[in-house]
């Protein structure tokens, strides 16, 4: 009973230090939560917390304070993840359901999830490895140029504009732009070529120039990508921390803008669990986040986990709140991705 009791106090100090930034008495727990005991009886159990390591004293005659490992033993202990309420996830799907393509949702996703957490948020776009053609489209800009556009299964819209010396007529634009369309829904860039040399042979010379262009233009698009990226949101939200939660904020600010620290950060995630991870200050690989704790989630289409989003903030985290809101984006993301 006093090994649970004691658990309670934890999820007190954790829960009251998180709201007021202040250093955590037996008297604010006695106040604030029933656990049936004495602030004296609290101030003996507060005194194991802290030879156990997991709480502490910042200074003397103050309260109690969580430790990496008092904060790492709350959330292992978080016995169910409480779920955004119906009213937030509500306006959490109306606001990501305006979106138009990818690009759109990656930025409307790392808004929100700086502005429900208040911390920094940042999203991974998702691996194009795999992407393959949803839909292309075709549109003679005169005589002699193309514009190409190619939407994938992700939502990933690109264009480019084609310059050919024969001349380029509607009635071949909106052929080929049926054919192309017919022929490579659905396939990605190594299934494209096995079908390239087909239409080549059976296209009329006058026809050949602009097959050709479109052709090579379209296994470039789909091609994949081994560059990472990101998009992030809420720098301010640490900034503001500062100096009430880093001893140091800068370094923090300066490895967020390292594409390599942002990987690393997402190192420890496995794309294969659906589940939300959270590494607590020395647990991250990167030395400039020993203050800082990484609530993040995997999230992909059609039933693959190929990308990262997560919340960076300090340890002093609304850990339940953050799980969840980076939980349920998670979730909306790959529904997005599997549409």
């Amino acid at each position: 009973m006093s090994d649970d009791r004691r658990l309670d106090v934890l999820r007190a100090i954790v829960s009251e230090y998180v709201r007021t930034r202040e250093p955590v008495g037996s008297k604010a727990i006695a106040s604030t939560r029933d656990l049936g005991v004495s602030p004296a009886t609290i101030r003996n159990d507060m005194a194991v917390l802290e030879d156990q390591g997991l709480i502490y004293q910042p200074h003397t005659s103050a309260g109690r304070v969580p430790t990496d490992r008092g904060y790492r033993l709350f959330v292992d202990r978080l016995a169910t993840l409480k779920p955004m309420s119906p009213p937030e996830r509500r306006a959490v799907e109306a606001f990501l359901s305006q979106s138009v393509d990818l690009d759109d949702v990656v930025n409307r996703t790392v808004r929100l999830l700086a502005q429900v957490t208040r911390q920094v948020a940042v999203v991974q776009y998702p691996s194009l490895s795999t992407s393959t053609l949803r839909r292309l489209e075709l549109v003679g800009m005169g005589e002699h140029r193309v514009l190409i556009v190619v939407i994938t299964n992700e939502g990933r819209v690109e264009e480019r504009m084609l310059e050919v010396s024969g001349e380029v007529d509607g009635a071949v634009v909106r052929d080929l732009r049926a054919r192309l369309n017919a022929e490579f829904e659905d396939k990605a860039a190594d299934q494209v070529r096995s079908v390239l040399e087909r239409i080549r042979e059976t296209t009329p010379p006058e026809r050949a120039e602009v097959v050709e262009a479109v052709c090579d233009a379209l296994v470039e698009m789909l091609r994949p990508s081994s560059e990472a990226r990101f998009v992030m949101a809420g720098i301010s939200n640490l900034a503001r921390a500062g100096g009430l939660d880093f001893r140091d904020v800068v370094p923090v600010l300066d490895a967020l803008e390292e594409q390599m620290a942002l990987l690393r950060l997402f190192s420890e995630v496995d794309p294969d669990d659906d589940q939300v991870h959270v590494t607590i200050g020395a647990e991250n690989p990167h030395d400039a986040f020993a203050e800082a704790s990484v609530v993040s989630g995997t999230y992909g289409g059609r039933d693959r986990h190929d990308a990262h989003l997560g919340v960076v903030g300090p340890t002093r985290m609304d850990y339940p709140r953050t799980m969840s809101a980076v939980r349920a984006v998670a979730a909306y993301l790959s529904r997005f991705l599997a549409g």
